[in-house]
């Protein structure tokens, strides 16, 4: 190899931590097309995201959609920035910040909590890069994608790869596969729903669970998602001790001519406007932080759809955020991994006593 990257030099005797990486898809540096360009095209060039043979792909990315989508989209940014950023920014920062305070509350005080984004910054290896230096020689990797996908999922697991490939002295690394079906993740989103229909003085005619589409194929290939956003649907209607016909599972974001996940959100939303609902509740339990998706696709675009189409009364119910029972929730997630990785506690004599050992032996510090 022709090089490592820099890392802080090994002191014997110091006390080493374990870090926890919150991981997040990403967001532009800015709502302008110029930053949509250099994020639409990172994340684009992903074959995890996009399976088209490059040689087939790169005319497409390079001659058409990067010419036309990064206008269009930073529009929809515009819509739901604000002061402090991007949303998905600002509440996956904020989660990873929170974190470390409950898990400290825990007594889990050799903790260190960084976040990073699989596309934009801050990215996953400045994430890492953090945590090293704050002597964690042990990683818990914790993407917030509640349902697992080879285009969300497993990507990080490549970007963590290849950050790991550059390190010499490597931490171990620890991921959370998914929580799709976990208590507390539920819980969570029941509580959520529960708030809002007491704000609004009651249930809905209708909760529509919509969660990010994939291409149909990724189902026929093996790709769990689609089971894992079903599942969660079935648990958070049996946790709001829903009727059937009173909740509906729907993929929206659906990009190019290929077949996507159905049903579709948008053409379901045209349906249920001519039921002349009382009420209609959306929610995304596939994200856990609000983002573009959310703001501008469920709760502006969709709305619009909806009422375009003759429906009434439209809400859209927001992520978890940083509600107390999500932060509690993150915690139980991670904490088995903190568990395994746990080591006994060494005191402040045999630390010394250890260095002390290594520098007579030679060692530099």
């Amino acid at each position: 190899m022709a090089g490592y990257s820099e890392q802080p030099p090994y002191e014997h005797g110091s006390r080493r931590r374990i870090g926890i990486l919150v991981t997040n898809l990403g967001t532009p540096d800015a709502p302008t097309p110029q930053a949509l360009r250099r994020y639409l095209k990172q994340f684009l060039s992903d074959p995890r995201v996009v399976e088209i043979p490059r040689i087939a792909w790169w005319p497409i990315l390079n001659g058409i959609i990067l010419n036309v989508r990064p206008k269009k989209s930073a529009a929809k940014y515009q819509s739901i920035w604000t002061e402090e950023g991007s949303p998905l920014k600002v509440h996956t920062e904020r989660q990873a910040k929170l974190l470390g305070g409950y898990l400290l509350s825990r007594g889990h005080t050799d903790v260190e909590v960084a976040f990073g984004m699989r596309y934009g910054t801050p990215s996953i290896e400045s994430g890492l890069n953090s945590l090293v230096t704050r002597d964690c020689d042990r990683i818990v990797v914790l993407p917030l994608y509640p349902q697992y996908a080879a285009s969300t999922t497993a990507s990080t697991h490549d970007a963590v790869a290849d950050w790991a490939r550059t390190m010499r002295n490597l931490p171990g690394l620890n991921f959370v596969r998914n929580f799709h079906d976990h208590a507390g993740y539920i819980d969570a989103l029941a509580g959520s729903v529960r708030d809002h229909w007491r704000r609004e003085g009651g249930a809905s005619d209708m909760l529509l669970m919509s969660f990010h589409g994939l291409p149909q194929y990724t189902l026929r290939e093996g790709d769990p998602y689609h089971c894992e956003c079903l599942k969660t649907g079935r648990l958070l209607a049996e946790a709001l001790d829903l009727r059937p016909g009173a909740w509906r599972v729907t993929f929206q974001s659906r990009f190019g001519k290929a077949e996507w996940l159905q049903p579709y959100t948008a053409d379901t939303l045209e349906q249920l406007a001519a039921q002349k609902l009382r009420r209609l509740d959306v929610i995304c339990p596939g994200f856990p932080g609000d983002c573009l998706e959310t703001l501008e696709e469920i709760a502006i675009e969709g709305k619009e759809i909806y009422q375009h189409a003759g429906g009434g009364a439209y809400a859209y119910i927001p992520c978890l955020n940083e509600r107390d029972e999500w932060l509690h929730a993150m915690a139980d997630i991670v904490m088995p991994h903190l568990v395994a990785l746990a080591r006994p506690a060494a005191s402040p004599a045999d630390m010394a006593a250890s260095r002390e050992r290594a520098l007579a032996l030679g060692a530099a510090q």
